[in-house]
């Protein structure tokens, strides 16, 4: 019968004993409970020494082409952070646990996105992110593995894609800014009704009103001046 020895590959030995338990971990299985680090004997032909790595490691998604929920294609890329919390499991329970995670999490991330629009893609990265690792998190546990942290780094669209996202951003802002001006002129027309109102009330008013429009017209150097006749002056010829 073969035995199993796993081993953590550490700089240096930790003094404390709960450093040990902590950084370090050698559990042959021909024996009841995990041992410390030092004189080891393996027996050929019978020992297998496996090295496994407790720290942090981090590697980088593949961009992804995906099609979203709204038919849209995008390409994603992204990065994993995850680290061994068991090393025995990472062993006895899957063949090559870092590529099992690797490929785990592009299938992970091919489906999470297809379920997803473009909109909410763009604006809802962090919550994504942290959807994908929980998912994550919870099929590698068997496996001995705690996922850190999931980011997307880059969402690419095709250039047709971004031409029309500019056309329609471009069609929203033109249509505020006519909403805009018709607010405007809803509200000039209203006061200019109160004004006329005022003025109605006093006939000196107006004229003042004329004489200002007048200032203002010759205050432009204008070759032609057009002087406003009083309406009142009119009123009496007619009379007569």
């Amino acid at each position: 019968m073969r035995t199993l020895l796993v081993a953590v590959n550490t700089g240096q030995l930790a003094k404390e004993e709960n450093m040990e338990s902590q950084f370090q971990t050698h559990s042959p299985k021909r024996e009841s409970k995990p041992e410390l680090v030092g004189l080891m004997f393996i027996l050929p032909c019978t020992d297998t020494f496996i090295k496994v790595d407790l720290r942090t490691i981090s590697f980088a998604i593949p961009p992804q082409e995906i099609l979203t929920k709204d038919s849209v294609t995008t390409t994603v890329d992204g990065v994993v952070y995850y680290k061994i919390e068991s090393a025995i499991k990472s062993v006895a329970n899957v063949n090559n646990v870092h590529l099992a995670t690797a490929q785990l999490a592009q299938t992970t991330l091919r489906n999470i996105l297809g379920t997803q629009t473009l909109s909410s893609i763009l604006s809802n990265r962090e919550e994504i992110a942290h959807n994908i690792q929980s998912i994550l998190d919870n099929a590698t546990h068997q496996w001995g593995v705690k996922v850190e942290r999931v980011e997307m780094r880059d969402v690419r669209l095709p250039v047709q894609m971004q031409r029309a996202m500019a056309a329609e951003a471009e069609a929203v802002r033109e249509a505020r800014a006519k909403i805009v001006a018709a607010e405007g002129e809803m509200n000039a027309s209203r006061a200019l009704k109160e004004a006329s109102i005022v003025l109605c009330e006093s006939p000196a008013a107006l004229q003042l009103r004329y004489l200002q429009t007048l200032n203002t017209i010759a205050a432009e150097n204008n070759s032609t001046i057009v002087f406003p006749l009083p309406i009142d002056l009119l009123q009496g010829i007619i009379k007569k």
